[in-house]
């Protein structure tokens, strides 16, 4: 059901080299590029009715409009189920407890008397948000992304989802219900790269959407190239593929929580990679064993679980040692990364390279998709080596304030005025020659 790569006895090798030994799902990105190219242009010129066409292409559902009715968000909330209405209110209060105390205040330095630097921090003004539908609803990704974005102070924001044919064109009714528990009134039925294309371009008419400085939130293949298309042209998060967990175990772990916890990634897609690196034979063994009977006890075994686990994406990694996994994951650089190890908060305190790191045997993956309180949009594909989760950091700009006097500039005039000469910009000495009539003061 799942494959073995064994690297023990033998020197592992550094960075790259390392990472070609890991497995890792394809994920053509700039392939992806050129079939979005001409979507997102045609959205470009003929705004909503492109959007209204596409959903018939590839949704398959006939729009009127692509915003969604206020009516719609306040009846999706009334009819919510109790019980999960109760969950994704707490989901949100604990994501607030964890991004409000992100929230980073203005620092001055006084670098010299009478010259200061200011950092400020400033929210973007508009973000969109895009939630995925599919496989699977996600209502716990419209609060990944909009409680960091309202903790931010962000004025302006706006949701996409696919639109269902099984709920009339609407988005599914429980992502609607958690845009409406959040107070967010402006939602599209708009998905895929139309819906980057939307939020960068805008759209104009009654049903129209203001263009966001900034689009957030997971999706697949189109969404990560429509976000690489307008890169520079908005902000982005991330270009998300496919869901990762890597779980790093000795053999203190428990196999049944570790098969558990890989096949509970498997089951997002065909593409989500299950990886478990250990030391321990005896734990990989029993793994493989436990596998087989939970996966035939649960759901969507055939079209997710088994591609996934059985895909070039998952494998148990053995490994000589502690040391060597800590190398491996670090190379991985998981989205999610569980450490089940003896003293696991010391092993955990020395990865450098995960999304979101989960310490223990009762801190699986699943409370961070949804109650811990952190953040479930992380890098994916290994991009967690330069990347990092959404965070009300995400929906903030720093801005410097330089405030200097007369004699704090004239103080370091001279080296500015040489400097300047030194990249051959004499203008730019000029400029401080100017406000000491021509003569900067020498020191």
């Amino acid at each position: 059901m799942i494959s073995r790569i064994d690297l023990r006895g033998n020197t592992l090798p550094e960075g790259g080299a390392l990472r070609d030994l890991l497995p890792r799902a394809e994920f053509d990105v700039e392939a992806a590029l050129e079939k979005v190219r001409p979507i997102c242009e045609d959205v470009h010129h003929r705004g909503t009715a492109a959007l209204i066409e596409y959903a018939e292409k590839f949704d398959g559902v006939k729009l009127d409009r692509v915003r969604v009715p206020a009516e719609a968000l306040k009846e999706a909330l009334s009819e919510l189920d109790p019980q999960v209405r109760a969950a994704l209110e707490e989901s949100v209060r604990r994501a607030r407890i964890v991004h409000r105390a992100q929230r980073r205040a203005a620092h001055t330095t006084q670098v010299v008397r009478g010259g200061s630097v200011t950092e400020k921090w400033v929210p973007v003004e508009r973000v969109g948000l895009y939630a995925p539908g599919g496989r699977s609803v996600y209502p716990s990704s419209v609060i990944m992304n909009v409680v960091p974005a309202q903790e931010a102070g962000v004025g302006s924001i706006a949701l996409a989802s696919p639109p269902q044919a099984d709920f009339g064109g609407l988005p599914h009714p429980t992502i609607l219900a958690a845009c409406a528990l959040l107070g967010i009134d402006e939602v599209y039925a708009v998905g895929g790269a139309q819906a980057v294309a939307m939020f960068a371009y805008g759209t104009s008419g009654p049903d129209g959407c203001a263009p966001a400085n900034m689009v957030t939130g997971p999706g697949n293949i189109w969404v990560a190239a429509a976000k690489r298309y307008f890169t520079g042209r908005i902000g982005i998060d991330t270009e998300a593929g496919p869901t990762e967990i890597a779980v790093l175990a000795d053999d203190t772990a428990d196999p049944v929580h570790v098969a558990a916890d890989l096949i509970s990634q498997a089951e997002h897609d065909p593409l989500a990679a299950a990886v478990l690196v250990t030391d321990s034979l005896a734990l990989a063994e029993a793994v493989e064993r436990e596998l087989e009977p939970q996966v035939a006890a649960t759901k969507h075994i055939e079209d997710r679980i088994k591609p996934a686990l059985g895909g070039r994406q998952s494998a148990i990694v053995l490994v000589d040692s502690l040391e060597a996994g800590l190398k491996v994951v670090d190379a991985y650089g998981a989205e999610h990364l569980e450490i089940q190890t003896a003293d696991a908060a010391a092993v955990a305190d020395r990865v450098r390279n995960a999304g979101a790191i989960f310490v223990g045997p009762w801190a699986p993956v699943s409370l961070g998709d949804y109650c811990a309180g952190s953040n479930h949009v992380l890098p994916t594909g290994g991009c967690a080596c330069h990347s990092s989760g959404l965070s009300v950091q995400s929906f903030l700009r720093g801005i410097h304030i330089v405030d200097y006097t007369r004699d704090a500039l004239a103080e370091v005039a001279h080296h500015v005025v040489t400097l300047a000469e030194a990249e051959d910009l004499p203008a730019h000495g000029a400029a401080l020659k100017a406000r000491f009539g021509w003569k900067v003061p020498q020191k």
